[in-house]
Order: C-alpha cells, then sequence, then structure tokens
C-alpha cells in the first residue's frame, strides 16, 4: 500500500511563498523532486502576482528545454489572488522546477507536495 506524506516545496524553507526572481533561463529553483524512481512527488503550485499587470510565467518542469519541459502561464494583475499553476503533476528522480518571469520579483509560487512512496 502506498504511502502519501505532504511535504513543503524545496525551494521554501518554512513553507512561504517563493519569490521568482529570474527573467530567463535557468529560473529560480521552486522544488526538487524526490530522488530514485521509487517514490513519487506529486506537486501543487499556486501564484500570485503583485504587479498592476499580466505578467507571463514560465514552469522549467524538470529540463529547461523548450517546449518540451516548460509550461508558460499568464499570471493577472494584483487582487486576482491565487492562480493553480500546477494541479498535482509528478515528478521524481531528482528532476528540478525552476520558474522565470518578465518581470522580475512580482510573482510569488506557493505550494506543497504529495510525496507517495
Amino acid at each position: 500500500m502506498a504511502t502519501f506524506s505532504k511535504v513543503l516545496l524545496s525551494g521554501s524553507t518554512t513553507g512561504k511563498g517563493i519569490k521568482v526572481a529570474a527573467t530567463a533561463t535557468a529560473g529560480t529553483t521552486i522544488h526538487t523532486a524526490v530522488s530514485g524512481t521509487a517514490s513519487i512527488d506529486e506537486i501543487w503550485l499556486y501564484a500570485n502576482n503583485t504587479s498592476s499587470a499580466t505578467v507571463k510565467l514560465t514552469l522549467e518542469w524538470g529540463e529547461a528545454t523548450a517546449p518540451d519541459g516548460n509550461i508558460e502561464i499568464n499570471i493577472g494583475a494584483e487582487g486576482t489572488g491565487l492562480v493553480l499553476i500546477a494541479a498535482g503533476i509528478p515528478l521524481q528522480n531528482s528532476l528540478v522546477v525552476k520558474a522565470f518571469a518578465a518581470t522580475a520579483n512580482v510573482v510569488n509560487i506557493f505550494g506543497y507536495v504529495n510525496r507517495i512512496a
């Protein structure tokens, strides 16, 4: 039987939001997946934008090669609240999720991981 554990994103020391400082690849580290292939990290991410304009956010999912590893999302202007940007997408084998935005330091990423062993 599988065991589920909720863990913090490795890019956040206490569960606080991760400010996306990068504006190009390689992005700001959001999470490094569990090592090996015996377990899986199911990653849930939410973003908010503190600027007055919509900002394009790019997630580098396990690799930085566009378009294979990239997920692009437009995050609405401040006041739109948290936007779901990754709904339980699995990752393992120490692959890394990174992010960069069209504008530095205005997008914050929050989330958690369901680690399935």
